[in-house]
């Protein structure tokens, strides 16, 4: 009987099947898409209703037995790996669409609901969720990351897009952050103390989110350029010249490469922005004619233009099969996904001290961001079997880290902390800030039971 038992054995009492202690389950909730070695869960609940998680987060606070909560398992830098063990609780289940609120702009759903399913849900309304991490995350996982994506330059991320939540406090309680006002002056801004938290404070059980309109008219394109400056100074000078850009990602020649040979398209094998233009039809046409300018002064060229939406679909698909793409690259490798943020006016300075570094080493890693926001990303393969080429990977992660907080950036713009990149809390914010953080996470939970070993180092 393991230490455990007492507490699988209360839960199956009262869930019947839906605990499972099968190897299967608990390997699939053991890891997420991250580097990091898989750490099983000693069982997996699979819960239905908040009421649900309430009573299940009380049984495992009465046996002080940890808790993982689990979305979709998409996260990168091993949030949902249970290196204590305990008891993996999975809110995918938990998928209904509460209310849609058109007049108000605004909806509820459960943590389980991804973007694409809200998003089919709310199209013949004329609105959308603009947050888009790619993949099938749910709006749990999304608001526990503070996730954001391509759209983030023009909407924002998750702590915009989030008016207020519901969360299972580690006792047991049910915590309800604020209303659905737009903005709010009352108290201590809870939501956005849970959103980014990566389940070490509560697991989420309701979110009320914002919509937006869907614009009148959307146009997209791709341009390269002879190097990486050329094209980042393009998307720095687009943005301050306010052109208010939908979307604006860049992709260096290797991620190029890849993306041709998984998608078989011709892209030209150099730098390249994918770019987005969204609104009214004078407005976009006045804002393609400032971005193609910027960019054919620094040397742009060979506009490829995706004006229906099926092409443009066909463009963003490209963009969204960069991990696919990648392995291309080194077939048989793993990939380490990491990403950075800087300020704007730092991007070009860190981009280019980057791919120095990439130079200098044996390693593939396809470079992609989300400029207009600062935020890049390198997915750096390397042989799981080869300790010379692990070591390696995690050098050029390491040091990428370093190097963005050095010019007063972060090591994660969107990715979260999880196992991966605790040991950099202290030099990004100080002392001060992480005793803070573990005086908050002590008085939320004192038995250090929610998603421990996690975030704070």
């Amino acid at each position: 009987m393991t230490k455990r038992a007492p507490t699988i054995e209360a839960l199956t009492a009262l869930f019947g099947d839906r605990i499972s202690t099968a190897a299967a389950i608990r390997d699939q909730h053991g890891h997420g898409e991250s580097w990091h070695p898989t750490a099983l869960p000693d069982a997996v609940f699979f819960a239905l209703s908040e009421d649900e998680v309430a009573r299940a987060v009380r049984i495992c606070a009465d046996h002080a037995t940890p808790i993982v909560p689990f979305g979709a398992g998409t996260s990168v830098e091993g949030q949902v790996q249970a290196v204590n063990g305990g008891i993996s609780i999975d809110v995918s289940r938990m998928k209904r669409i509460i209310a849609v609120r058109a007049e108000d702009m605004d909806c509820t759903v459960e943590p389980g609901v991804t973007r694409v399913e809200l998003n089919d849900y709310i199209r013949d309304l004329g609105l959308f969720f603009p947050v888009d991490p790619a993949g099938e995350a749910t709006f749990g996982g999304m608001a526990s990351t503070r996730a954001s994506g391509t759209n983030a330059v023009r909407y924002g991320t998750m702590k915009d897009m989030v008016l207020s939540l519901r969360a299972v406090l580690p006792d047991g309680s049910v915590l309800r952050t604020g209303q659905r006002a737009k903005k709010s002056s009352a108290g201590y801004d809870l939501t956005r103390l849970m959103i980014g938290a990566e389940g070490t404070l509560g697991i989420i059980t309701e979110l009320n989110l914002k919509l937006a309109g869907i614009p009148q008219q959307v146009s997209a394109a791709t341009c390269s350029f002879p190097d990486l400056r050329s094209a980042v100074r393009t998307v720095v000078e687009t943005l301050q010249c306010g052109v208010a850009m939908s979307r604006i990602e860049v992709a260096d020649e290797v991620q190029v490469k890849a993306f041709n040979l998984y998608n078989k398209t011709s892209f030209p094998e150099q730098p390249m922005l994918f770019l987005e233009f969204a609104g009214n039809p004078k407005g976009v046409a006045a804002e393609i004619e400032i971005v193609h300018d910027l960019a054919l002064g620094n040397g742009g060229g060979d506009f490829q233009w995706a004006n229906t939406e099926e092409e443009r679909r066909a463009l963003w698909r490209a963009r969204y099969s960069a991990v696919a793409s990648n392995k291309m690259l080194k077939p048989g490798a793993m990939g380490m996904s990491t990403d950075v943020c800087v300020p704007i006016s730092r991007l070009v300075e860190c981009i280019e001290a980057t791919k120095q570094d990439l130079l200098r080493s044996s390693l593939p890693a396809p470079l992609v961001g989300h400029v207009g926001d600062g935020n890049f990303h390198l997915y750096i393969l390397f042989d799981p079997n080869d300790p010379a080429e692990m070591r390696e990977a995690e050098r050029i992660s390491e040091e990428l880290a370093e190097r963005a907080i050095a010019m007063e950036g972060t090591c994660t713009g969107e990715h979260g902390i999880g196992l991966g990149k605790r040991k950099f809390m202290n030099r990004e914010l100080g002392n001060p800030a992480i005793a803070a953080m573990r005086a908050i996470k002590a008085a939320l939970d004192p038995q250090n039971i929610m998603n421990p070993g996690k975030m704070l180092p």
